[in-house]
């Protein structure tokens, strides 16, 4: 079963002490709600609420048959409030954190009556959500897979999204930049070097590599806002559980890194995996390995499948 987009309207003030009307969308895939174990996947930067079927963006990892099975399980995913895909934008990005969503997520689920989850699932900027709503109800869910993320924005990805921000906030093809930046912070110098390896191309007059990065652009603006996309990286800079927080989470947790991640580098993932494993001992960790850098948890689905499965 899989539902079309559906709403849930209610005030919220923000950490930042101002009011929004949100129409928090969501989408319902698999079994019934509470027929089944439910599960939540926080979509990424770019991603929505779409996360099986035909056109689903994880629909190599979730549905029928596939390791999250969709005979077994409810999945349900909320679209980010002003990612566009339900026509909701925000104008003021700046007054929300990533905090924030968690807390609106946590709302979400408190409208829809349901007070526990099987697992709650993230990759990027989903995962990081994820940290922030079980820093808040640590008893929310029995398991915890944040994959390709952390549970604050370190120095590093502060500085790649900034650079995004000035993009962002330029006047020539704002979108399209800062997504070939992007494309650079997402893949690794191994993963374009071994692609395109300098081939040419004569009929456009520019190297391949070259024509692919404008095709990323082009394609992500006619696709995404810019509206949407500075919220997006905003939330992204913004990433910032407390430490302290984090021990306190009941939920069995597996962390899963990319060991080429130039995004969330998979030694700060082991570092928050070595802290927490001292306070914690249902905590593991897992890498995936590949020369694409953080993009691997889109591509890498022989690995995350398998490492997946284990876990469930």
């Amino acid at each position: 079963m899989k539902t079309e987009l559906q709403h849930i309207n209610f005030l919220y003030k923000t950490d930042s002490q101002k009011e929004y009307q949100i129409p928090l969308s969501y989408q319902l895939f698999g079994k019934e709600l509470f027929s089944a174990p439910i599960i939540l996947v926080n979509h990424a930067l770019t991603g929505n609420s779409n996360v099986s079927g035909e056109k689903g963006w994880w629909k190599q990892l979730i549905g029928e048959n596939q390791v999250i099975d969709t005979h077994k399980y409810t999945v349900l995913c909320f679209n980010i409030p002003g990612n566009g895909y339900d026509d909701f934008f925000i104008d003021e990005y700046s007054d929300f954190t990533s905090s924030d969503i968690a807390n609106i997520f946590l709302k979400g689920l408190e409208t829809l009556h349901i007070k526990s989850l099987y697992a709650i699932i993230g990759g990027s900027l989903g995962g990081g959500i994820g940290w922030g709503m079980l820093a808040k109800i640590p008893d929310l869910a029995e398991l915890f897979i944040p994959i390709a993320c952390d549970f604050k924005t370190h120095d590093w990805l502060h500085a790649q999204c900034l650079v995004q921000k000035f993009l962002l906030d330029g006047n020539d093809e704002p979108l399209q930049k800062a997504r070939i930046h992007a494309m650079l912070c997402y893949r690794t110098p191994q993963s374009l070097n071994n692609r395109f390896q300098n081939k040419y191309n004569h009929e456009k007059r520019q190297l391949e590599s070259e024509d692919w990065l404008n095709y990323h652009g082009k394609s992500l603006a006619e696709r995404f806002s810019l509206k949407a996309y500075k919220l997006m990286n905003h939330l992204l800079m913004n990433i910032n559980e407390n430490d302290e927080d984090l021990g306190k989470i009941k939920a069995r947790m597996h962390m899963i890194s990319v060991d080429t991640d130039l995004f969330f580098p998979a030694s700060e993932i082991r570092m928050s995996f070595k802290k927490l494993k001292t306070e914690k001992e249902d905590v593991f960790y897992h890498e995936i390995k590949s020369i694409h850098g953080h993009d691997a948890f889109l591509m890498e689905y022989e690995q995350l499948n398998y490492i997946i499965k284990n876990i469930l």
